[in-house]
């Protein structure tokens, strides 16, 4: 591995020129991940580096949120994407022979996570063990002392070469003007860029070199770091924690009193109450998600810090966990009744589908700490957070929100409700071929045809200047922009009575009837 490691690191680092320099990332970012880890796996092969079985499950994840980073486009999909292959890496790497991240907790992430960061900058130094012979290393290091005068002769070589080459120029125009030429293939004012992609590339290469060298030499630490330390000791009294949690648990229960009539008896008595859907829905919503976060942290503090002494103290203890998990997951379900009326009134946008889908996966957090605290095993909640992360995502990914958006609007529409073209506008490419279906069903009334017709218009327009500006790099290539074309393409005919005006920067789309419609956005509103 010694004598090839160089070479895959700037193997890799190439490869990272090629894939991300002056692009934007698209389908890029799963090929330079799963070509570093094939070169990465077969490099740690031959030196019979071999990954605990349990790795193949983070091997599965990285593919498969490496796929899904070029089929969606929505940003916090995208993002999670992006994060959850590179922490999966991470993981990989620092436990690559042992696997044992499946006991990890968040100590343990921590400190194998900056050792890593320490390996990338300063390579581990232990000896690699080489299955060498003897005769083939002395062979390698005969080799080495063959290249330093090779590299000596050519540094000595490259000043000579130039003052001549300056000095035959001057003496003959013809051979001034072919050596021009020979110089403008390598276009010289581009010298700065050049050198910042060859420090770009070797970067890449000495990381790759650390992190192989990491998951090699220190990948076998299977002790846990909790395990060597003493953990924090339990220092508050029954009596302390049991009236902290039956005091919380009192507020919560009244609070869940008061909520009952207002938010599961019907929408009427809000408006008795003095206030609107918007108003009662938008003005505590995050406030009871926010307590729903407080209080696991709570759950877990007094789980480490009270002290719970024989049986009947521990299954008193468990009994008032359960009370807390239980009045939590009810004031969860009030939030979500809330985002209900919020969206009944407005709409669907992101940011009100990402928080239906945390706060499913916020009650399946909280219920799992419950169980795994009555148990005694708090160790596991590194990983129960992980296992709700990945949950998270995949359930994002698998929904496909921008066009769960666009149905639900469009169904809310043929209920009777407003549709709010504009911000259909401001949806990425993964709700085009949702669009492009309800534009084209013979079922839909013509004036909320008329409107999608609009927004599919203004997607038209955005995709055509993408392609106008140039980017189209094979690097750039992301499967939902080609669903989508490939959608448009199948209704441009039908949308030729459609016409658009530019005008300081608004883009105005005039329908078939002559109807103006000020729609096209570029960026979402987060509400």
């Amino acid at each position: 591995m010694k004598k090839n490691l160089p070479y895959a690191a700037l193997l890799v680092g190439f490869a990272a020129d090629v894939l991300f320099w002056d692009k934007t990332p698209g389908v890029s970012y799963a090929v330079f991940i799963i070509f570093a880890l094939v070169l990465g796996y077969g490099l740690l092969h031959t030196q019979q580096v071999r990954p605990a079985r349990r790795n193949h499950f983070l091997l599965a994840l990285i593919i498969f949120f490496c796929v899904m980073s070029f089929l969606r486009k929505d940003f916090l999909t995208s993002f999670l994407n992006y994060v959850l292959v590179l922490f999966s890496v991470a993981v990989l790497a620092v436990t690559f022979r042992s696997g044992e991240w499946i006991s990890y907790n968040v100590r343990d992430y921590l400190v194998r996570f900056f050792q890593l960061i320490s390996s990338l900058f300063v390579h581990p130094k232990d000896p690699i063990p080489s299955s060498d012979s003897p005769q083939i290393e002395q062979d390698r290091l005969q080799s080495r002392k063959n290249l330093l005068p090779i590299l000596r002769g050519i540094l000595l070589a490259i000043p000579i070469l130039l003052i001549f080459t300056t000095l035959l120029s001057s003496a003959d125009m013809v051979f001034a003007q072919k050596m021009d030429e020979f110089l403008l293939n390598f276009q010289m004012e581009k010298v700065n860029e050049y050198l910042r992609r060859a420090f770009f590339i070797l970067l890449v290469a000495y990381f790759f070199i650390g992190i192989i060298r990491h998951a090699a030499l220190r990948s076998q630490q299977d002790y846990r770091i909790g395990d060597q330390k003493s953990q924090t000791a339990p220092f508050l009294g029954f009596i302390e924690t049991s009236i902290i949690l039956g005091s919380v648990i009192l507020l919560f229960s009244v609070f869940v009193i008061i909520q009952f009539r207002y938010l599961f008896s019907g929408p009427s008595n809000i408006n008795l109450s003095g206030f609107t859907y918007s108003e009662y829905a938008r003005r505590g919503f995050g406030e009871l998600v926010a307590v729903a976060v407080f209080s696991l942290l709570l759950l877990k503090s007094l789980g480490v810090v009270s002290k719970r002494e024989g049986k009947r103290q521990k299954s008193i203890f468990s009994g008032l966990i359960f009370g807390l998990v239980a009045t939590v997951l009810i004031i969860l379900v009030s939030a979500f009744q809330r985002l209900l009326l919020y969206e009944s009134a407005y709409g669907f946008s992101q940011l009100r589908t990402y928080a239906h889908v945390f706060m499913i996966w916020l009650g399946i957090l909280l219920l799992a700490v419950m169980v795994f605290e009555i148990l005694e095993r708090p160790r596991i909640f590194a990983n129960l957070v992980l296992v709700v992360l990945i949950g998270f995502t995949a359930t994002l990914n698998v929904l496909n929100v921008d066009a769960f958006i666009a149905r639900q609007n469009i169904k809310r529409a043929l209920q009777g409700q407003d549709l709010d073209v504009s911000y259909l506008t401001t949806l990425t490419d993964d709700a085009i071929p949702v669009l492009v279906r309800e534009f084209s069903s013979d079922e839909l009334p013509s004036e909320i045809r008329e409107e999608i017709g609009v927004a599919l218009v203004c997607h038209t327009a955005r995709l055509n200047e993408a392609d106008l500006s140039g980017n189209d790099h094979w690097q750039s290539f992301h499967l939902s922009t080609w669903y989508a074309e490939r959608a448009l393409e199948k209704i441009q005919e039908s949308l030729s009575g459609y016409h658009t005006r530019n005008h300081d920067g608004s883009v105005t789309v005039i329908t078939p009837d002559g109807m103006e419609h000020f729609v096209c956005q570029n960026s979402i509103a987060f509400d």
